[in-house]
């Protein structure tokens, strides 16, 4: 019996994606060519793979069990890849980075100014992917870094296939509308005040739920917005107040948004999550280690421009250990992403 593992490799990607259409999309084949390599290799094996008498394409209990061993085979020869990169004296190759729009604009293209002067031959590829779903592309060998984002007081959930590295601490500011007569400088000031809340399950939304717990007060929650760039066109018309990252103040016009002294805020922690390379202990590969190290100097040349604008705000320590820099650790996030 002869089986052609370029067909066990279209066979794995309709087990793990659910379907003939989303596995066509991630090897960019039609879906007819991916219908036709599973005929073929039914063909091969003597077997029927594919259970078409249901409207959803499913696998029978044959086709499970060769999807497994195709997902055994393809983690191997990933790792042969990365491991084979050791051998070449020049860092080459397609590397694909997701992330989340704050991020590509001040870490993520800064980097590739970096990696373009260093590593010309490292080819990154960026998408705009966060969340479960990009965690999830990650696990599959869809991408190969996700940068993530949480709430620093947050506990680090792991995952037995990844691990994260640390990038930044991102500081969160409290913002109010110019054209209030009373601009809060206290956390008690804020009690009363309509809020531009985030989403309960995002990092700026734990925040304010923490904050408020913190102070004793009930947040009333004018408006709910998950980005960035309306939460400060609200403020900036005098709906509420708000909590932001410093990252997502960096483009605002001075005055459009009155940023306030109050202290002791927090912070969101960025990293940047990796497969764990069996062979490497956790540890990233080389082009994946180029590209960590660029983004790394990025956010370093970024935490002095912040600083330079808006100070460091007193508070309490955060350290790398609160955000998981073992591996294992990666970043909790619900969908969206800022």
């Amino acid at each position: 019996m002869e089986i052609d593992p370029r067909r066990l490799l279209v066979l794995h990607e309709v087990a793990v994606r659910g379907g003939v259409m989303r596995a066509a999309e991630a090897l960019h084949l039609t879906a007819s060519a991916v219908s036709q390599q599973l005929a073929q290799l039914e063909r091969e094996v003597g077997l029927a793979l594919i259970d078409r008498s249901q409207r959803r394409v499913a696998l029978t209990p044959a086709g499970r069990v060769l999807a497994g061993y195709a997902g055994r085979i393809e983690e191997e020869l990933s790792e042969a890849r990365r491991e084979l990169t050791r051998f070449t004296e020049l860092l080459a190759g397609p590397v694909s980075i997701a992330a989340f729009p704050t991020v590509i604009r001040h870490l993520v293209l800064p980097a590739l100014v970096t990696l373009a002067e260093r590593h010309p031959q490292v080819a990154p590829r960026v998408h705009e992917l966060y969340g479960a779903p990009a965690l999830r592309e990650l696990r599959l060998g869809g991408i190969d870094l996700a940068i993530t984002e949480q709430d620093a007081d947050e506990p680090v959930p792991t995952h037995s296939a990844l691990v994260s590295h640390p990038l930044y601490v991102d500081e969160y500011r409290i913002v109010a509308p110019p054209g209030w007569a009373e601009i809060p400088r206290a956390v008690t000031d804020l009690g009363g005040m309509p809020w531009i809340a985030g989403p309960a399950d995002q990092a700026c939304g734990q925040a304010l739920e923490r904050l408020a717990a913190l102070h004793g007060f009930t947040p009333r929650r004018a408006h709910v917005i998950e980005e960035f760039p309306p939460t400060l066109s609200m403020v900036a018309a005098g709906h509420g107040v708000a909590i932001v990252p410093s990252l997502a103040l960096l483009e605002v016009p001075a005055g459009e948004v009155v940023v306030t002294g109050i202290s002791n805020v927090g912070a969101r922690s960025l990293s940047v999550v990796t497969r764990i390379s069996r062979a490497r202990s956790g540890e990233p590969g080389p082009v994946q280690a180029v590209v960590i190290a660029a983004l790394r100097e990025a956010a370093q040349a970024l935490g002095a421009r912040v600083g330079k604008r808006y100070g460091t705000p007193r508070r309490r320590r955060f350290t790398w250990g609160a955000v998981g820099g073992g591996a294992g650790a990666v970043s909790r996030r619900g969908p969206g992403g800022r």
